[in-house]
Parts: structure tokens; C-alpha cells; sequence
């Protein structure tokens, strides 16, 4: 069965789940959930830039272009035909989270997302569907009065719905990836309460990339103008000797860290902190969280295992979890790279539809 073949399982034919995807990006929460056997009727996301990535892979869907602060409850319901109270509609909101994430980032450039859960929650209020999902950095919990998830929660429950919400390791749903989220789960189908089911494997680096999984080697500053995207950012000379001296399959800058012309400034002498920076993955464990910056060796353990490069495009897709065949039309490496570790891994929003399908299939019993 082709890679992105949408797979409709028995559920999907007696329920007839269908969800919006608020804050849909490039289509990650949408090809997951799909993948479980829930129809998605449209993503909506004001960046004109992952329309077309969106298109190419949620065909099923219709694209909403349009900003949450001005979209009308009454004007969606229009659009898509919803209907209030609907036990088969699932509202998912899986905001920007920059604001809200523990990582060093620039939160004046943020600020307008802060309050996007907030707005989200007009439209949960307005429908009330039979299921509520949110997707966040663990930020949103440690915060969850300022982010508005406090006041979603106690609104969830007053209505009868059933909340499961916790933040979550992704390499233990089938994700090859270091990576924890935030994630709520509500329903009023049933008295309980429903968590992303969990894979029987966790996979490490080598059961996604390398030769055996069909990714050839390249040099640093590979093109690939296909599909496929094995893309690589360039190197400059100093960083192709750092390589070089980088032990293979989990190797640290540690290994050039006393050597004047080739320690980083701010690392000189320094073999205690942000040893992944310049470091390489390892075969055999997940990798680390592929960020937005995942293409820069100088970004973190970003290095390919054996090879002298970065990781490729194609290669940080898949760690995300997203298959090979996954169409991305962006126009640069950092746009790419963005829209692939911004994203919802797949497998993880697969996890989390199976458990409301499973859930939905019980209670329609």
C-alpha cells in the first residue's frame, strides 16, 4: 500500500468522524487523524505558505485561509455545513507555541499567538462537538492559567465532557524522535477518559533513515529538486573539519574542544555544557526533538550519524514521522524546515485518533 494511501478502517465506516483542524500548517494533525479513520473536513491557518503543502497531502479537506481572531463561529458553521451538539465532529486546535515554550525564543516576535487557545475555545463553546483535542509544548501547562487552558479545562468539565490531558513522551507512539507534548483529550461519548494509545516499538534513528531505508549518501549542499527533498545545507570549511574529527553514531564536540582553531568561541575549553551542539545522532536511539533549525549542525545534535553533513530534509521529515512521500511545497530550505519542526508529528496525532475512534466505536455500542 502506497505511503500516504488515506486508510479508512472499519471505524471510520460506522462512526463517520469527521474534524477542523484549527491552526493546520503543513497537514501533520490532519494526515494523522486521517490515517486513524477520521475524515478531516478543513484546516484553517492564516499562512498562505503551507496552503498548497496542505492541498497536496489532505485532499479530503478544504483549506481555510483565514486568521482565528477574525473568523466568525457563525460564518465556519455556514461554510462547512457543521451543526451544533454534533457527537461525530472533532475540533482540534494545535496553536503556534512559541510563546508558551520553555526554549530560548524571541517572545515580543510571539506575542500574537498567546492567546490563540483562547480563541479556539469560542468555537468549542459555539459547537460543542463530541470531541475537543489541543496539541501544545508543555509551556501551555506550566502556564495554563495565562494560556487560557485553565479556563478550556474547567469549561470542558462543567459541560460533561470527560478530560484526559498530560504531557507526553512522542517516541513511545511510534515517533523515532525525542519529543514531549502537551495534549488534551475531551469527550462526552462516553464516561471515559481517553489518552493517545501507545506503539508496541519504539524505533531509533536507523529504522528511518540510512542506506537500508532508501536514502543514498550525499555531500553537504546536496540539491535534490524531487519530491524526495534529500536536501542538505551546505558546510563551511571550518565545520567539514569539525565533522571529521566527530566520532561516528553519537560523537560530541568534545573531540576538537581543546583544539585552539576549530573550538567553537563560546565552547572553548568547555566540555561540560550544550555538548549536543555540533554532535551526531545516534542509530540506535530516537532522535533528539527536530526543531525548526534541524538542517544546522551548529543547532544541536543535528549531524547524521555516519556521514560529514546535517541531515537532510527528507531526513528530518521522517523523523518526524512524516512518510517519505510527503509532498512539502515551500521555496527554501529554512521555510521547509520550518513548516517539518513546527509540525504535529503523524504517528503521534495517529495515536490520537485511534484513541477516539476506538473510544467513539465503544460508545456507539
Amino acid at each position: 500500500m502506497p505511503e500516504n494511501t488515506i486508510l479508512k478502517n472499519n471505524y471510520h465506516s460506522i462512526t463517520g468522524l469527521k474534524a477542523v483542524d484549527f491552526f493546520c500548517s503543513g497537514g501533520g494533525m490532519s494526515y494523522g487523524l486521517q490515517n486513524s479513520g477520521i475524515e478531516i473536513i478543513a484546516g484553517i491557518d492564516f499562512d498562505k505558505n503551507c496552503e498548497q503543502t496542505y492541498k497536496a497531502n489532505i485532499k479530503t479537506a478544504e483549506f481555510i485561509l483565514a486568521d482565528v481572531f477574525d473568523l466568525k463561529e457563525s460564518d465556519l458553521e455556514t461554510k462547512l455545513s457543521l451543526k451544533k451538539n454534533d457527537d461525530n465532529l472533532v475540533l482540534i486546535g494545535c496553536s503556534p507555541c512559541q510563546f508558551w515554550s520553555i526554549i530560548n525564543t524571541d517572545k515580543k516576535k510571539s506575542k500574537d499567538t498567546k492567546n490563540l487557545l483562547k480563541e479556539f475555545r469560542r468555537f468549542v463553546e459555539y459547537f460543542t462537538p463530541g470531541y475537543v483535542v489541543v496539541e501544545n509544548v508543555p509551556g501551555v501547562l506550566t502556564k495554563k492559567r495565562e494560556s487560557g487552558l485553565s479556563g478550556l479545562i474547567n469549561w470542558l468539565k462543567k459541560n460533561k465532557y470527560k478530560v484526559h490531558y498530560d504531557v507526553h513522551e512522542v517516541s513511545e507512539y511510534g515517533v523515532p524522535q525525542h519529543r514531549k507534548r502537551f495534549t488534551l483529550i475531551a469527550n462526552r461519548i462516553t464516561k471515559k477518559k481517553i489518552a493517545p494509545i501507545k506503539s508496541e516499538k519504539r524505533l531509533t534513528v536507523r529504522d528511518v533513515i540510512g542506506l537500508a531505508n532508501g536514502f543514498p549518501n550525499v555531500n553537504p549542499g546536496n540539491k535534490d529538486q524531487s519530491d524526495f527533498m534529500h536536501t542538505v545545507a551546505g558546510l563551511e570549511d571550518i565545520n567539514k573539519k569539525r565533522l571529521l574529527l566527530t566520532d561516528k553514531n553519537g560523537g560530541t564536540r568534545i573531540a576538537y574542544a581543546d583544539i585552539e582553531e576549530l573550538a567553537p568561541k563560546c565552547h572553548k575549553n568547555d566540555s561540560i555544557n550544550f555538548k549536543d551542539t555540533y554532535g551526531r545522532m545516534w542509530w540506535d536511539r530516537p532522535s533528539p526533538t527536530i526543531t525548526t533549525k534541524f538542517f544546522s549542525i551548529s543547532n544541536g545534535r543535528f549531524a547524521h550519524p555516519e556521514e560529514d553533513r546535517a541531515i537532510s530534509l527528507r531526513e528530518g521529515a521522517v523523523l518526524q514521522s512524516f512518510p517519505k512521500n510527503y509532498i512539502f511545497k515551500t521555496t527554501s530550505i529554512a521555510n521547509t524546515a520550518r513548516m517539518i519542526g513546527n509540525a504535529v508529528p503523524p504517528k503521534y496525532a495517529e495515536s490520537i485518533g485511534n484513541a477516539i475512534v476506538q473510544n467513539h466505536r465503544n460508545g456507539a455500542v
